[in-house]
């Protein structure tokens, strides 16, 4: 269990990379697909950090 929660911030990140790549090889890009994507992307990555900082 400790080691998914000190791996919940990269998957968090994936996906917001999924997010963006499905999309991208449908062709159904639009602007709040991508800030969508990008939130996700930025809260998984400041996500990992904090999570990583308390734990590890």
């Amino acid at each position: 269990m400790n080691e998914l929660i000190k791996n919940l911030g990269v998957i968090v990140l994936l996906i917001g990379v999924i997010i963006l790549a499905v999309p991208a090889l449908t062709g159904g890009i639009s602007n709040s697909i991508l800030l969508t994507g990008l939130g996700v992307i930025i809260l998984g990555y400041i996500g990992h950090i904090v999570i990583n900082k308390r734990i590890g």
